[in-house]
């Protein structure tokens, strides 16, 4: 079993907390996280078992009633569970009462978001991050808010970054040795995804057109959003494309990225980017194999910066501090990849390259970012494909990806 390291904070949020909301994709090791987190004496109740999910549904309040300690799995398949949960730990307010799983993100309906404020804390959980498969915990975020260069020395270069970025973080694909054999999980997991998961949070039309508005957006992971364009060629009109594409980041597929904003700046353009948040479900959609990076280095570039977005979402989920993460993009198109902003509104700016060299002009946007931001500028990083950390300018380093999980 692969560490997590966001246990810790699973385990203090039940300490003080009625309700706890373990979220994140299917197969990103939830309820393995939630079984090893609950007390041995909780019961354990999955709404993936047809018997559990028609007792929550006809009986939702005699379903938790007589409940002391329950962890319930899957807990979006029965909406109405909420209110059923709210009456009873009102009545008894004990913390870690109920510790929740879930694979769609609760807070964007209306009912668990109104029922449980207040009440309940929520930890994303996403596929295993790098730092996690190889076991070694990553400093990566509190160094650079120090300032600090950083300093990998487990290096991932070349063809292994290639493997590791293509695989992605989901542990079934980690069981698969064959490159086939994990684009397969991905489809498969894709279409299982979209054909039965999407119904339990939506009554949609057009149902047939998910799964090619899916492969659509992953043609455009890593680009600014213009729903208008991406749902035409599929006879979708903006309102329509927009709700379904929403749909996809309720259940953790894609993540829409903002721009990064500052009161003084007039010219930034107010267009987020959307992006997947799985590398390895990305390049299965895009049918990206190692042999064809190989053929074909252009065709890496927009995976790897999901990957990294997806690595610096995972180790702001179980840092002790709060970040929020953008983009940066002006009128001149100077752009940086990743704006990462901590609670004290200090900047660390990320520009991902796919390749093993870097020159001046890679930074050119983390100069607009810093010369923006200034003093709250605190570190910018062109993350590449090499094995050397190399100053820059004040503040700017060219350096590893692999500083990631150092």
């Amino acid at each position: 079993m692969y560490p997590r390291w966001i246990e810790r904070r699973v385990r203090a949020e039940l300490s003080d907390t009625r309700v706890v909301l373990l979220a994140g994709p299917r197969q990103a090791g939830k309820t393995t996280l939630a079984k090893k987190v609950a007390e041995e004496h909780a019961t354990f109740l999955t709404l993936d078992d047809p018997t559990v999910l028609s007792a929550a549904k006809d009986d939702p309040v005699g379903f938790v009633r007589g409940l002391d300690r329950a962890t319930i799995d899957e807990v979006q398949r029965a909406p109405d569970l909420i209110l059923a949960i709210k009456r009873s730990v009102d009545e008894d307010t004990r913390p870690g009462r109920f510790l929740l799983t879930g694979s769609a993100n609760l807070l964007t309906l209306p009912l668990v978001a109104d029922s449980l404020a207040g009440r309940m804390a929520i930890v994303d959980l996403l596929p295993l991050s790098v730092s996690e498969i190889r076991r070694h915990p990553s400093h990566f975020l509190e160094e650079a808010f120090r300032g600090h260069a950083p300093k990998p020395k487990d290096l991932v270069l070349g063809e292994a970054l290639v493997t590791a970025v293509l695989t992605g973080g989901y542990p079934e694909v980690l069981l698969r040795s064959t490159w086939n054999r994990r684009r397969d999980w991905c489809l498969d997991y894709v279409r299982a995804i979209v054909e039965r998961d999407v119904r339990d949070i939506a009554q949609i039309d057009k149902a047939q057109q998910l799964p090619r508005l899916l492969r659509v957006l992953a043609h455009h992971s890593g680009q600014l959003v213009n729903y208008s364009g991406l749902g035409a060629p599929l006879g979708l009109t903006h309102v329509t494309t927009q709700k379904y594409a929403g749909l996809f980041e309720q259940l953790f597929l894609t993540r829409l990225l903002p721009p990064w904003s500052n009161n003084e700046l007039k010219r930034l353009i107010k267009t987020p980017k959307i992006h997947f948040l799985d590398s390895g479900l990305l390049a299965a959609l895009r049918d990206l194999s190692p042999q064809r990076i190989a053929d074909d280095r252009s065709a890496f570039g927009a995976v790897l910066e999901t990957f990294v977005l997806s690595e610096v979402l995972k180790l702001s989920s179980w840092s002790g501090q709060r970040f929020s993460l953008s983009h940066y993009r002006d009128k001149e198109q100077n752009e940086v990849d990743i704006v990462i902003e901590d609670q004290e509104r200090k900047i660390v700016g990320l520009e991902v390259k796919a390749s093993a060299t870097v020159v001046t002009a890679d930074f050119n946007g983390l100069r607009k970012l810093a010369e923006s931001a200034g003093k709250r500028f605190t570190l910018g990083l062109v993350l590449y494909d090499g094995d050397s950390v190399v100053p820059f300018g004040l503040n700017l380093f060219a350096a590893p990806i692999s500083a990631l999980w150092n």
